[in-house]
């Protein structure tokens, strides 16, 4: 008698979680500058799939966007095998399934009515995309993961990694540095950034991520189960699948399936099955001390449990948004006015045709944008443009410059909220303009000469110049000096000379979007700098 031996289903399922995880970090280390100007069209892979990313920003757009047509590979998928992409693809659920035994949940469980949160969200993400008020980003759990490890973790792992290394050179005996020296070439191509960056709002991404793990105190894939507007939106295909399991209610006289699934689908009277909340984890399958209990396209008899979103659920998701969408047209128009006075957008995010908020309603606050800038430049905003900007990205050009051969932003955005821009087209991309502060600046302010700007100016007729000037300096001589000036048809914003400006603080020059600079016209001998 021959014996055969049977992988168990969730050996498969843990090693292509296993395998989507390393995936997703293989990109996200990708989603730097190496050297290279161009990067794998493959590091937007998991935004891309993404149908909650994909509806948003349709919606928002007003128009099909066809770069996102790989989410409905995730949604056919779906209608035919059910939620299977939280089982066994996203890695934020893989990541929650491994710390399950490290934040082991509460005895007893959350009422079932917090299920109904997750649709919620789902209706208000998609309602208010509609209407002008973009939400995706906070919601959505691959920008969220995204977020949190780029913005916190990575800084924090990259900047003690190096601390321990530079620690150890100083203080080991010269066998040891020689061994980790090997370690430490090996980290240095596959494990750390290139460039460790800094960014703002580090602390609040690392919370808002550390939060969805300490949710599994409460319960076991509380953020999947509960909250997850993506986890929603495949329940709603998922619950007309074509592959079910057989049987579909627990057995009356065992409890296992019905006390072991991680994503409680069997917690209705009766021990009814909900078809959209089953990701296919088939441990049911594995664990059957019967071994009756299969997944298969035929039909149950039972009818499936009662779907949690009602009519109401989605119109009170639906009058919310109303209202927000509201509050956000009155925020744009007061608040909003005065901060925008300050903020720079990426290339190509204000372009003809689309304006600041058509640029808001797009971007999904996923934080690509801002990982693969490799002068660090590319900030999340707090409420420079309102509080529906928090985490879009602007330009802070004292921390770093939009280099001017360097168009990554615009091959690392998912939704096209910046463009693929080629290095030509790039180069007439204007900014901002800028302005020199006459208060700060050496030659202005001193009389002293400081043509640091005018060195560093990309643009190859120079949009910095100078010209001589008589002064009378801080001692009472008469002196000529170099006064630097902007020819402003010519600067295009990069901020490569607030940047690069010697004074500490406040730099001597300042670039401002190009509608809020001094009106041309102006010219260099009206003392502005132009």
């Amino acid at each position: 008698m021959s014996l055969k031996w049977k992988i168990p289903w969730r050996i498969w399922r843990r090693l292509t979680q296993i395998g989507f995880l390393l995936f997703f970090l293989w990109l996200f280390r990708r989603t730097e500058y190496d050297g290279i100007r161009e990067l794998p069209a493959a590091v937007t892979f998991f935004f891309r799939v993404d149908p909650l990313v994909a509806a948003s920003a349709t919606l928002a757009a007003k128009q099909v966007i066809a770069v996102l047509w790989p989410a409905l590979v995730t949604i056919v998928l779906t209608v035919i095998l059910g939620r299977f992409f939280c089982g066994w693809v996203c890695p934020l659920g893989t990541l929650l399934d491994g710390a399950h035994r490290l934040i082991p949940a509460r005895v007893q469980p959350p009422a079932r009515s917090w299920r109904k949160v997750k649709y919620f969200l789902l209706g208000l993400i998609l309602a208010g995309a509609l209407l002008g008020l973009p939400l995706v980003g906070y919601f959505d759990p691959f920008a969220i993961l995204f977020r949190g490890l780029a913005f916190a973790v990575d800084p924090f792992l990259n900047g003690t990694i190096r601390s321990a290394f530079d620690w150890l050179y100083k203080t080991a005996p010269e066998g040891v540095t020689a061994v980790s020296e090997s370690v430490y070439s090996f980290l240095k191509a596959h494990v750390l950034a290139i460039s460790p960056n800094a960014y703002y709002l580090a602390g609040v991404s690392f919370m808002i991520l550390a939060a969805v793990f300490v949710l599994e105190r409460l319960e076991r894939r509380f953020w999947c189960r509960n909250l997850c507007p993506l986890g929603a939106l495949l329940a709603v295909f998922g619950r007309f699948s074509f592959l079910r399991r057989i049987p579909f209610k627990a057995c009356p006289d065992c409890s296992r399936c019905q006390t072991d699934c991680r994503m409680g689908v069997f917690d209705h009277e009766g021990g009814r099955m909900s078809p959209e909340g089953c990701n296919l984890c088939l441990d049911c399958v594995d664990d059957c001390p019967k071994g009756i209990a299969r997944f298969s396209f035929r039909r149950p008899r039972v009818a499936p449990a009662p779907f949690d979103p009602s009519r109401r659920l989605w119109l009170g998701a639906t009058g919310v948004a109303v209202i927000g969408a509201a509050a956000v047209s009155m925020d744009r128009n007061k608040m909003a006015r005065a901060a925008r006075g300050s903020l720079l957008r990426p290339p190509g995010a204000i372009r003809p045709g689309v304006d600041e908020n058509d640029f808001l309603e797009l971007c999904v606050r996923c934080g690509k944008c801002l990982k693969v800038c490799p002068t660090n430049v590319i900030q999340p905003a707090l409420l420079e443009s309102g509080w529906e900007g928090i985490f879009s990205p602007r330009m802070a050009t004292r921390l770093g410059y939009c280099e001017y051969n360097c168009t990554l932003c615009g091959e690392v955005c998912p939704t096209g909220a910046l463009p693929r821009l080629t290095e030509e087209e790039k180069h007439e991309v204007v900014l901002g303009k800028a302005e020199f502060d006459t208060s700060r600046c050496l030659p202005y302010a001193r009389a002293e000469n400081c043509l640091v700007c005018e060195e560093h100016c990309p643009v190859p007729d120079k949009a910095i110049r100078v010209r001589d000037v008589e002064m009378t300096n801080t001692r009472g001589e008469k002196v000529t000096v170099q006064q630097p000036y902007v020819e402003f048809d010519l600067c295009i914003g990069c901020g490569i000379c607030e940047n690069k400006c010697p004074l500490p603080g406040a730099a001597g020059i300042r670039v401002l979007p190009a509608d809020e600079a001094r009106v041309m016209g102006e010219s260099a001998a009206d003392g502005y700098g132009y």
